[in-house]
């Protein structure tokens, strides 16, 4: 996404000109397909001299979640603007370091949400402002990944919780994020109830779903299994996992019903907000159907969102958000339905109009994203941009969750010591 942005669409305004990555093998690959030809290529001990040789304005961080906090600091440090991948960590620790970097320094950090750009979820922000319903007592939320998608996490290095925090870290941030800025409110408390019910060896020998491997390119054991992914099915997978797993042993083929998984698959929460609402939120990791649906409750009626979602697994050949990413986001049209009611108080239910939002990945926000980022004209009128306020504020209702589930009781946002910051 970002490459095709920086190279093609937006090279009027920018230039890629070095990439860092762990592995080698994999960067020249991914690097193969950056028109006028690969940038220089350089390992993360080799990231400060990558940045002073090439004059490095702005860093884009797309690295593995534990490991985003050392190349935002490091890259500030060096005078560098960044921006970064969600989530922009994945603990109260490193956000602090981040936090305090970031007010030494002064540099720009830009948090990547693009689904504040989803002209569906736009919508919703604009009604919500309008008063239409009132005020907002209270949220329900529930988000759901289909065994498609949300699969995907649990054969990756997600599915252990020191690379990405969980889920309530890694996916959720997302839709934390989106109610702190639907709401204009931050979080307060948590309180929050979580386990793997579904994926992992012990669920795996009481349902009886998928086959028993290690990985699964090359299995016997993976045939015919739905949950198994095949590494040397297509172009994309072999150059950037199956040929470099060669050099350090990574693979994103693990069996989803396999030992080591140490994430939830199925998650709930209560949080209270500073205005006092409070929000039910859940999410399923392996729905039938992939989508999410959102109720306001408001002391002028009800505003009620509803989403299918096109379901995907990251650079799998064909599917419909690599299509989007690779080929340009005017090339790909998906529908992906959605309706937006209102229900007020002594009426009948209203249908409100959804600006069209089948353009580009994920309802149309990836596009929408890229070009307020990479553009030279700025306008953001409902404040979709999003700093390292947002990028913590969205963690830590997550990381709050996470040490609730872990100590069994409520946790306050206030107990990380991060007021300081973000004031």
């Amino acid at each position: 996404m970002f490459r095709i942005a920086i190279c093609d669409t937006f090279k009027d305004t920018a230039a890629l000109v070095a990439l860092c990555d762990s592995n080698a093998l994999r960067a020249a690959n991914w690097a193969a397909d950056v028109p006028g030809g690969s940038p220089p290529i350089y390992a993360p001990r080799e990231f400060l001299t990558m940045l002073r040789k090439h004059k490095v304005q702005t860093v884009i961080v797309t690295s593995m979640d534990r490991t985003h906090h050392e190349y935002i600091i490091a890259a500030m440090h060096a005078g560098c603007d960044v921006i970064t991948e969600k989530p922009m960590t994945i603990d109260a620790d490193k956000c602090e370091q981040i936090l305090q970097a970031q007010k030494e320094t002064g540099r720009s950090i830009r948090v990547t949400f693009n689904y504040r750009y989803a002209p569906r979820n736009a919508r919703v922000k604009e009604v919500l402002q309008s008063g239409l319903i009132g005020q907002v007592n209270s949220v329900h939320f529930e988000w759901l990944l289909d065994t498609r998608h949300g699969a995907d996490y649990f054969r990756r290095w997600h599915r252990d919780k020191k690379n990405s925090g969980g889920l309530l870290v890694h996916k959720a941030t997302h839709h934390f994020d989106l109610v702190n800025w639907w709401l204009a409110t931050l979080p307060s408390e948590v309180c929050a109830f979580g386990g793997l019910s579904f994926y992992g060896k012990e669920n795996q020998e009481s349902h009886g779903h998928g086959g028993h491997y290690v990985h699964a390119t090359g299995s016997a054991g993976a045939s015919g299994d739905p949950y198994a992914l095949d590494l040397d099915s297509n172009d994309m997978f072999r150059a950037l996992y199956l040929e470099p797993s060669a050099v350090d042993g990574y693979r994103r083929d693990q069996n989803v019903f396999g030992d080591g998984i140490s994430i939830e698959d199925d998650l709930s929460l209560i949080v209270r907000y500073r205005n006092q609402a409070t929000m039910s939120y859940h999410l399923t990791a392996y729905s039938p159907w992939e989508g999410y649906r959102v109720m306001f409750n408001g002391t002028g009626g009800r505003l009620e969102l509803e989403v299918t979602e096109t379901s995907y697994v990251s650079a799998a050949a064909g599917d419909h958000n690599f299509a989007a990413n690779v080929q340009g986001a005017a090339k790909f049209e998906v529908e992906e339905p959605c309706r937006l009611l209102f229900r007020p108080h002594w009426g009948e239910p209203q249908s409100l109009p959804i600006p069209a939002s089948n353009e580009g990945g994920h309802g149309g926000a990836d596009a929408r994203m890229i070009s307020d980022i990479f553009s030279a004209e700025k306008n953001d009128p409902l404040g979709c941009q999003a700093d390292y306020r947002d990028g913590a504020w969205s963690i830590l209702t997550g990381i709050a969750g996470n040490r609730s589930m872990a100590e069994h009781r409520i946790v306050g946002i206030d107990e990380f010591g991060l007021k300081p910051y973000l004031h």
